[in-house]
C-alpha cells in the first residue's frame, strides 16, 4: 500500500536498493587488505560511502553463523590482527563517519579485547590506547559535523 504511495511497485527494487546490495556484496567477499584499499578509496569501482564503513565494521564485529567464531581471533597471525586494527583507526578517522560506525567501533573494542590485550603484552604495542584514541576522536568529528550542520540550518533559514 505504502509502495504505491511512494511510487515503487510491489517487487520493484530502485537502483540504490541494487547498488547498496551490490557493495554488500562485494565486501562479504573481501579480505582485510581489499578492506583497507576500500577504505582508502584506492579501489576501482566503488567509491567509499558511509554504508560502505558501516558494512566493513560489521563484517569485522559479526560472529561466523555456524562456527561462532570472530573474523579476527587471538590465535590469528600477528600481520593479520595488525591489519585488522589498522583498519579500525582508518575508518575511525574517516571523514565519511556516521554515528552507527562509531557504535560498531565501540562493539569492535569490547568484542576485541582479549586479541587487543594479547597482542599489545606480546608485541610491545599500545593498540589499546590507539583504538581508544580512534574512538575518541571519531566521537569528536561527529559532534563537529553535528555542530557545523546546525549552524548551516540556522543560516540556511
Amino acid at each position: 500500500m505504502f509502495g504505491n504511495i511512494l511510487g515503487k511497485k510491489k517487487g520493484e527494487i530502485s537502483s540504490e536498493d541494487k547498488a547498496h546490495a551490490e557493495m554488500v556484496k562485494k565486501i562479504s567477499k573481501m579480505n582485510l587488505t581489499d578492506m583497507r584499499a576500500y577504505i582508502k578509496n584506492k579501489m576501482l569501482g566503488f567509491e567509499v560511502d558511509e554504508d560502505g564503513l558501516v558494512e566493513v565494521l560489521r563484517r569485522l564485529t559479526t560472529r561466523h553463523s555456524e562456527t561462532l567464531k570472530r573474523y579476527i581471533e587471538i590465535d590469528d597471525m600477528d600481520s593479520k590482527i595488525k591489519k585488522g586494527f589498522d583498519l579500525v583507526i582508518s575508518i575511525a578517522s574517516h571523514s565519511k563517519i556516521t554515528v552507527v560506525a562509531v557504535e560498531l567501533i565501540q562493539e569492535f573494542i569490547t568484542l576485541y579485547d582479549d586479541v587487543i590485550k594479547k597482542f599489545d603484552k606480546e608485541n610491545k604495542q599500545i593498540y589499546e590506547s590507539k583504538l581508544k584514541d580512534a574512538l575518541q576522536m571519531a566521537i569528536n568529528n561527529i559532534s563537529e559535523m553535528a555542530d557545523l550542520k546546525r549552524k548551516m540550518n540556522v543560516l540556511g533559514e
